[in-house]
């Protein structure tokens, strides 16, 4: 299909022609281009929670659900189960039910979501060593716009 007959008369950007299209019309994977394969795994897991949940089982190990939530503070109930979910349909976390009173439910990372951890690992290096100066720019870009705005 046409990525332009999805964006075209919208006010969508093509770059993100993907979210607008259920993924089943957009067919595997192989399919897309390479920014959009991405694209795609960053909306994967660059959701808020997904890098806590997958570095909290990368440390500890296997964890209940209460662990895990005590773990990353701030999340809700409603959304580490979301989050949760969401993993272990793309394969990157596993969920063991334990039939016995009262039950137990335990999650651990996959062998293909450990393979994330040298990705994040990357990224957290990467946000250390710039951090100020991301910081500065964000500053100095805060400062120009509220001059341009406050100008006659």
């Amino acid at each position: 299909m046409n990525e332009k007959s999805y964006t075209e008369g919208t006010q969508y950007l093509s770059s993100i022609w993907h979210l607008i299209v259920p993924w089943y019309i957009l067919g595997t994977m192989k399919d897309l281009d390479p920014v959009a394969r991405v694209e795609w795994t960053m909306g994967l897991i660059g959701a808020k929670w997904k890098p806590a949940i997958i570095y909290a089982l990368v440390m500890d190990g296997t964890l209940r659900f209460s662990e895990l939530k005590r773990r990353i503070p701030g999340v809700t109930q409603r959304m580490l189960t979301q989050q949760l979910r969401d993993l272990e349909r793309h394969g990157l976390v596993r969920r063991v039910f334990h039939a016995e009173i009262p039950p137990r439910v335990e999650y651990s990372v996959t062998d293909l979501g450990r393979t994330l951890h040298p990705i994040f690992k990357a990224v957290c290096d990467w946000a250390t060593k710039n951090f100020k100066g991301i910081e500065k720019a964000r500053a100095q870009y805060d400062h120009g716009t509220a001059t341009l705005r406050s100008s006659p």
